[in-house]
């Protein structure tokens, strides 16, 4: 199962169009669902109370659950891949275009903030926070309107590059295969990259391999934005560049900011401040130029810049097949 460049160009097409109709549903088949439950799985297999507090151990367990991950990841999916291509070639592309479109989710990310925004607009901030908290990972249970919005933006903007650029960029690169690969380590940083107690140092590998895989792609997606501010009204894109030029190298992940920063300057807001996660308190650096207020309008605003970089990806991807052929 080897896949030309032209095919790899129209399998990512087809999955960005699958999930702009489908969307992400959260079947209990869903490879992502899958890959959580290995997660834990081997999780509890590995850790114990002993080893997350000696660095050596926590971060060679963490080594072998990262490596472990991803050989996993791909290896199926090349497996399940190679097995439909050799019942029928037509039956090799459906599934790899589908399992490209599980690793992307910009209609799963607009249904996500969406759930956010529309209690927000009725006034119902107890449900706002409810469902922000399901798309973050800071403590949700005391923000106010502002708070909740700006968190719905920044989870937006960031995945921009998690839950679409990185995916499809890696589906380029080797089809289905790898960019379950990038999945899976994108799920492992959701769920042990954290620096608390716990996964201090069994985390470590996770996110510092996430950072590595997104570091094109949040550079790719910071160019998208810039672009993107230029198309829709009332951004400026000006402001989009200059602000991730003076504001991104702040913020403590090396791709996040760009991005966050990117998108606080093309609505001429702040993004980042105070965050609590798990009872301590974090304070980010703070992006942007505050020329407004933070308003709930502005989740309906990142969901479109969104979409215009999907659509920019998609008509790239597009181009460059009949560039190829």
């Amino acid at each position: 199962m080897i896949y030309s460049f032209q095919e790899l160009l129209l399998l990512s097409a087809a999955a960005i169009v699958i999930d702009w109709i489908i969307g992400d549903p959260r079947w209990p088949t869903h490879p992502v669902i899958w890959i959580g439950r290995w997660i834990r799985w081997i999780e509890k297999r590995l850790l114990t109370d002993r080893h997350r507090k000696h660095p050596f151990a926590g971060r060679s367990l963490g080594c072998l659950l990262t490596v472990s991950t991803m050989l996993l990841c791909m290896g199926t999916v090349w497996g399940i891949v190679a097995i439909a291509d050799f019942i029928h070639l037509w039956l090799g592309y459906a599934v790899s275009a589908w399992l490209i479109s599980t690793t992307i989710a910009v209609k799963g990310l607009k249904d996500a903030a969406m759930l956010v925004y529309t209690p927000l607009a009725n006034g119902d901030l107890p449900e706002a926070r409810r469902y922000v908290g399901y798309i973050v990972g800071r403590d949700t249970s005391s923000l106010d309107e502002r708070e909740v919005t700006r968190a719905t933006v920044e989870t937006v903007s960031e995945n921009t590059v998690d839950a679409f650029v990185s995916p499809i960029l890696f589906a380029l690169l080797g089809g289905a295969p790898l960019a379950m690969l990038y999945r899976g380590v994108n799920t492992l940083d959701s769920m042990v990259g954290y620096r608390n107690d716990r996964y201090r140092y069994y985390g470590w590998c996770s996110a510092r391999m996430d950072d590595l895989l997104n570091l094109i792609p949040a550079r790719v997606t910071g160019l998208c934005m810039i672009i993107a501010a230029a198309i829709l009204p009332g951004m400026n894109p000006w402001r989009a560049l200059t602000s991730i030029w003076v504001f991104a190298r702040r913020h403590p992940s090396p791709n996040s900011g760009i991005p966050e920063s990117a998108t606080a300057g093309a609505l001429g807001i702040e993004l980042g401040g105070r965050n609590v996660y798990f009872g301590t308190v974090s304070e980010r650096a703070r992006m942007g130029y505050p020329l407004r207020p933070i308003s709930i309008e502005d989740t309906r605003s990142v969901i479109r810049l969104l979409y215009v970089v999907s659509c920019m990806v998609g008509i790239g991807v597009v181009l460059t097949w009949f560039v190829v052929r």
